[in-house]
């Protein structure tokens, strides 16, 4: 949607930047955001004139009035548009629609495991976003853009796997460009760690500038947020923790195909080997959750040590990235308590007392939705950056 050709180029000037003040969704008069801008009132009425034609914002008309013909205000539309987003772990699926404020109107989830291939897993990403659509009876033309976590190293800015070693047949598919064969809007992909990094920020307030989320599940993976912007690294795989090698797993072969990483001894998968290898019946994560919470001592002591062992990586992180705040999530969550006992064991222990004099280490407050908020903010922020909105209002 564009604005109609009689918008000149000095009415749409400084749109985005008048919008992104009303993002906060407060409602206000003309006169408030010219008192808040220093904009003349016309500079200001061409402006929300621009963006209410593009239905971002909405008049609000409950304004009290002080005399005379009653103050209009205008506030944010997040119901202009929607996108969707998917959070695609080794063996799940979260898959949402919301809002242009990340509110959700929508979401489903399923077991799905992503070595089946691209073709098939994206091909049921697809037919869920158009069920989803049905069933909040919106059509394909308010969605806007899609993101999409997926578990293991992306190129961010072309949305390809690179070498994932839990995904095999991924390496190097143009997930984008699958998608768009059916929805024509920007498709956005990254680490499923990184989206999740985004999504536990997202749900604190105020948001942490510096902080490090740890996804403890198939795999071991870390987000890491410094400054306040999510880090990648020249190749998307900043925080790839769980191939970093520790000393308890020296000789442990591992699924990327080195020996002694952290992922070979303190992953889901790892913990309930050793659990078989002590003689009880843990084949899954789900298994591991119920043995510590059924009380069985060898369970417990191989979650706090798997603790031990991530501590052990988390310690250099700390060092090197200097964060305020360490959330532990993923698969392991429900038992976050042993894992994180055993993290804070080490890290506090050995880091510096200036690195953890402010250092908090807490169970995720976003817990599985972590992923799916987070695609959502990935595709939101793309789709309301400057560069978009310039598209949407037209030329200048």
């Amino acid at each position: 949607m564009t604005i109609n050709n009689s918008t000149t180029s000095a009415n749409v000037a400084g749109v985005y930047e008048l919008f992104q003040l009303m993002r906060d969704g407060e409602p206000r008069t003309r006169a408030d955001i010219a008192a808040l801008t220093g904009l003349a009132r016309s500079t200001v009425g061409l402006r929300i004139d621009a963006l209410r034609e593009l239905g971002l914002l909405k008049p609000v008309t409950d304004a009290a009035s002080t005399g005379g013909r009653p103050s209009s205000r205008i506030a944010f539309n997040p119901r202009a548009r929607i996108v969707a987003a998917a959070d695609l772990g080794a063996t799940h699926s979260t898959v949402a629609l919301t809002d242009l404020a990340g509110t959700t109107l929508s979401e489903t989830r399923t077991r799905l495991d992503i070595a089946e291939g691209p073709e098939k897993v994206l091909g049921y990403l697809v037919g869920t976003i158009a069920a989803l659509l049905e069933q909040i009876e919106w059509n394909g033309s308010e969605l806007i853009a899609i993101g999409i976590g997926l578990p293991g190293p992306v190129v961010h800015a072309t949305g390809k796997p690179s070498k994932p070693p839990l995904m095999p047949g991924w390496d190097g598919f143009d997930v984008p460009e699958y998608i768009r064969r059916t929805y024509r809007v920007p498709v956005l992909v990254d680490n499923d760690v990184n989206i999740m990094a985004l999504g536990e920020r997202t749900m604190r307030q105020p948001q942490p500038d510096d902080m490090i989320f740890v996804k403890v599940a198939t795999g071991i993976g870390s987000g890491i947020i410094s400054g306040g912007q999510l880090q990648r690294g020249t190749d998307g795989t900043a925080g790839d923790i769980g191939h970093i090698p520790i000393a308890r797993a020296a000789g442990v072969p591992c699924t990327c195909g080195n020996l002694g990483c952290l992922e070979a001894v303190a992953s889901a998968p790892a913990i309930a080997a050793t659990l078989r290898a002590a003689g009880l019946d843990a084949a899954t994560s789900t298994d591991v959750i119920n043995l510590v919470r059924a009380g069985d001592l060898t369970a417990i002591q191989a979650v706090r040590q798997a603790g031990r062992d991530i501590g052990e990586v988390l310690n250099m992180c700390v060092s090197i990235v200097n964060p305020s705040l360490i959330t532990i999530g993923g698969s392991l969550a429900p038992v976050a308590d042993q894992l994180i006992a055993g993290i804070r064991e080490i890290v506090y222990s050995r880091s510096m007392p200036l690195a953890t004099q402010n250092l908090v280490i807490e169970q995720s407050k976003a817990g599985p939705e972590a992923g799916v908020i987070g695609a959502s903010i990935l595709a939101i922020e793309h789709a309301l950056s400057q560069e978009r909105m310039d598209a949407m209002i037209g030329p200048k």
